[in-house]
């Protein structure tokens, strides 16, 4: 069995795109008229470092990952399920036919602004510690306003809240023993409730859209189970608050049967997290 994996925020790098955007001229010169800037300039070049700032991280990734995925699809096994993290799932419903390139830049392109303007939050990488351990830190120090935003893999969490506990934090995991503590270079806690507004304003946005039913499964971040065609807008506004149950995702499509992961897009960060996840139910 086969599955599709897309990457979301966090994989961008500078020379992303390479040839892709010479290949798909015609959707690349669609997308710089709809983003108002020229999307192969910014992924290559990026002469003006805005690669990194959400607004642009959003829709650049979408564009690549689609192109990668427009070219790879002529040629490659017809998967059973298609996943993406966080926006990376825009790519896994584009590539299941729930809507046009188009119609999924405008969504990404949206929820990207609306992201963007939530300040004041921050968000952290913590490895080396479960679930239940962060868990017991958080209740325990009183950090009421940091919540769980990414379950990678068993021993990778990303935490989200607002950035002044974000940064106490740092000690008191150190201190429990978390291998690594990074702060991410983001405004905003993305995956959690201080992002409830953007929430509101993309689930406004989103009902001027109609989707398609799907051809392929597709496993949403928020249940780690599959898309029903009538509830792909509210997972997706509820996606922009919601933790990516990424490991629980990866975890269902195993008990699949003998399931075979590819990344199609920008960089190995999925595939990297495939493997700790196998290891780590292998050992189990």
């Amino acid at each position: 069995m086969k599955a599709y994996i897309f990457p979301g925020q966090g994989s961008q790098q500078k020379g992303m795109g390479e040839t892709l955007f010479d290949e798909f001229k015609h959707l690349t010169e669609k997308a710089n008229q709809m983003l108002n800037y020229d999307i192969k300039k910014l992924c290559i070049e990026d002469p003006q470092n805005l690669l990194n700032q959400t607004n642009y991280t959003q829709p650049a990734l979408y564009i690549v990952n689609s192109f990668t995925w427009l070219k790879k699809k002529a040629a490659a096994e017809k998967p059973n399920y298609f996943a993406g993290h966080s926006l990376g799932e825009y790519n896994a419903l584009f590539a299941a036919h729930a809507f046009d390139f188009e119609t999924g830049l405008k969504l990404v392109q949206e929820r990207a602004r609306l992201m963007a303007l939530v300040k004041g939050g921050g968000m952290a990488a913590v490895i080396g510690l479960s679930e239940a351990k962060i868990a017991k830190i958080l209740q325990e120090n009183d950090f009421s306003e940091i919540s769980m935003a990414n379950y990678n893999s068993y021993d990778q969490i990303v935490i989200s809240g607002i950035k002044n506990q974000i940064e106490k934090a740092e000690a008191l995991f150190k201190k429990a023993g978390a291998k690594l503590y990074r702060i991410l270079p983001v405004s905003g806690a993305f995956h959690s409730e201080q992002m409830i507004q953007a929430k509101k304003k993309f689930a406004e946005f989103i009902e001027k859209f109609r989707f398609n039913p799907l051809q392929t499964p597709v496993i949403s971040n928020v249940t780690a189970k599959e898309y029903e065609n009538k509830n792909i807008k509210k997972l997706l506004c509820q996606q922009i608050i919601s933790p990516v149950k990424w490991s629980h995702t990866v975890e269902y499509l195993i008990t699949k049967g003998e399931m075979q992961f590819e990344e199609i897009g920008v960089g190995k960060v999925l595939t990297n997290l495939v493997k700790r996840i196998k290891n780590a139910l292998a050992s189990k």
